[in-house]
């Protein structure tokens, strides 16, 4: 199964780029996680913030895959703990189908990419920076995956 991760942003810090590929790289053959970067249209005083957002949420669009189950992380979404989004990886693997995580910029997700979503998943109710979420969303994929293995990590 493939999970790919989308997001709005890239030319993140270091440590970021290599929480996530740490987390990513140690995932077994069955899960590949996937990091799609949609560039964050450039915001400024007089900026269209609207029309951005709806560009982004194109981008996030045009890079599900087709017949992916569609994740869309947000603060309003369901809280999962780690065993449940271990439950939820065991059924998308069973499906036989590819996963797409959207992770939304600065204003959050487009109502396009909302009304797309299969699932709606909240890590928390606290406003996290887009940066760290890649990190936790690749540690927790990792984590669940763990689960689904009975391999220490979790423990």
């Amino acid at each position: 199964m493939r999970v790919r991760l989308i997001t709005v942003g890239s030319k993140m810090p270091g440590w970021v780029e290599e929480g996530y590929r740490e987390y990513s790289r140690r995932l077994g053959g069955d899960v590949r996680l996937e990091l799609v970067e949609i560039p964050l249209g450039k915001r400024s005083k007089g900026s269209d913030i609207s029309r951005l957002q709806e560009k982004e949420a194109g981008q996030m669009l045009a890079a599900i895959g087709s017949g992916d189950h569609v994740v869309t992380l947000e603060v309003l979404g369901k809280p999962w703990s780690t065993e449940k989004l271990a439950e939820n990886m065991d059924g998308w693997l069973h499906s036989g189908r590819n996963v797409s995580l959207l992770v939304g910029g600065p204003e959050g997700l487009h109502v396009s990419c909302l009304a797309r979503s299969d699932l709606r998943w909240s890590l928390s109710p606290l406003t996290l920076p887009h940066p760290l979420v890649r990190v936790v969303v690749a540690e927790q994929v990792y984590r669940g995956w763990s689960i689904l293995h009975n391999h220490p990590y979790h423990k």
